[in-house]
């Protein structure tokens, strides 16, 4: 397994790359869509190849809950389990087990950040899941309410189990709300069980070398602050345990929006330039546009089958919902000019009733055009990057899809 770089953006830290795995390359920046329980929701694997995807991360606290690491491995691994082919990444479960306990999600308004109220925070009233202590998580199942146990070595196992290609070091999951002094605590726990992840992953590799090699990445934590995160880039990227070192690394945790290019940006600086890094969590155009600059190779989210499943496209000139009343006797394709499978085969109006009626194939029409949608305008990145057309394209694209004409007034003067 390796990584090459083929071309990198002058007054960027963006690259062209590509990642080679045992089941196929992954040429970045590539955009991984997110299949939690071994499948993109209400999309065949099949689906997901046509329409572009090169690789699907995979969620290991789902799948250690249902149907267990031992029946991904009995299959061959998650790639032959889920018939897909592909290069996979699993993460490490981290994030799911601590956000049961800390109820907020991973990108907050700024206006929460800092705050010393929020190191036990719950939101509302909600029962805390998840206890963190030096050696691990404690949380109980949101299927069964069975008290289940995360360390590092556990989720070493489970991955090494669910066999993906790309695998994630277990990591602390913090929120902007708490305070420096629990940041730097958590990071440093992060760090001990980033060795420990190395070393567990060391192990594994041999006891299992009939299986083909996974790639192990750090996580790099540290918040909202410069010095914090450029520590963590540093001590991962140095991190060595009986010769393993992490093969590339994640940049995580919770993130302000606006700053998101520039936390990104403080990371790839202290990372070394041979080794992938993937963006956890982001798929709006702007924030690809800013992960790219910033030194992103890959990045991944759940946001374009989750906003499809709730009757919102994606367009060139923004969002839109085609589950409003004008599009029920619409017969023109969903959106002007698309070659997606959905766009070339329906009509607004199907998808308006489908989706109306909570028919799964609502869901399933409209993740296909989302999905194909970010894909493809990732792959557009990395074309105007090899072509020396990058920054004339950000601009087109942005101006178009935050500009003043909405997608209905463009959809409107088509048709």
């Amino acid at each position: 397994m390796a990584f090459k770089i083929e071309k990198r953006l002058e007054n960027s830290l963006a690259r062209v790359g590509v990642i080679e795995t045992p089941h196929g390359e992954v040429k970045t920046p590539a955009f991984i869509p997110v299949g939690t329980k071994a499948t993109v929701k209400a999309v065949l694997p099949e689906m997901m190849r046509d329409l572009g995807a090169q690789a699907i991360l995979s969620n290991a606290y789902h799948l250690y809950l249902q149907p267990g690491p031992d029946i991904l491995d009995k299959a061959g691994g998650l790639t032959k389990f889920m018939n897909w082919g592909g290069p996979t990444f699993t993460d490490s479960g981290g994030f799911q087990v601590l956000s049961l306990g800390s109820g907020y999600q991973k990108i907050l308004s700024k206006e929460f950040s800092g705050s010393d109220r929020a190191d036990k925070v719950v939101s509302g009233n909600k029962e805390r899941h998840a206890y963190v202590d030096d050696d691990g998580v404690t949380f109980r199942s949101h299927i069964s309410g069975a008290k289940c146990r995360f360390t590092p070595e556990v989720s070493m196992q489970i991955q090494h189990q669910l066999g993906a290609d790309i695998m994630f070091a277990f990591d602390e999951l913090t929120t902007l709300l708490n305070s420096r002094k629990y940041q730097e605590k958590a990071l440093e726990r992060t760090r001990l069980w980033a060795i420990r992840c190395l070393r567990e992953h060391k192990n594994l590799t041999i006891e299992r070398k009939d299986k083909p090699y996974q790639m192990l990445f750090g996580v790099i934590q540290g918040a909202q602050y410069e010095d914090l995160r450029r520590k963590a880039a540093r001590d991962l990227s140095s991190m060595e345990v009986d010769g393993q070192m992490f093969d590339g690394f994640g940049i995580g945790g919770a993130l302000e929006k606006e700053n998101l290019g520039k936390i990104a940006r403080w990371v790839s600086e202290e990372l070394p330039e041979d080794k992938p890094r993937h963006l956890l969590g982001l798929s709006e155009p702007d924030d690809i546009f800013a992960g790219v600059e910033a030194g992103a190779d890959t990045f991944d989210c759940v946001n374009p089958s989750r906003v499809g499943r709730n009757g919102a496209l994606y367009s060139p000139y923004g969002r839109f919902n085609i589950t409003r009343a004008q599009f029920k006797d619409d017969f023109n394709p969903p959106v002007p000019y698309c070659e997606c499978y959905t766009c070339k085969n329906y009509t607004a109006s199907y998808l308006n009733h489908t989706l109306k009626a909570k028919e799964m194939i609502g869901y399933t029409l409209a993740t296909i055009h989302n999905e194909y949608f970010t894909v493809k305008l990732v792959d557009k990145v990395r074309e105007s990057m090899l072509n020396d057309t990058y920054y004339d394209f950000k601009k087109e694209f942005l101006d178009k899809f935050y500009g003043d004409k909405t997608a209905l007034e463009w959809r409107a003067s088509i048709y």
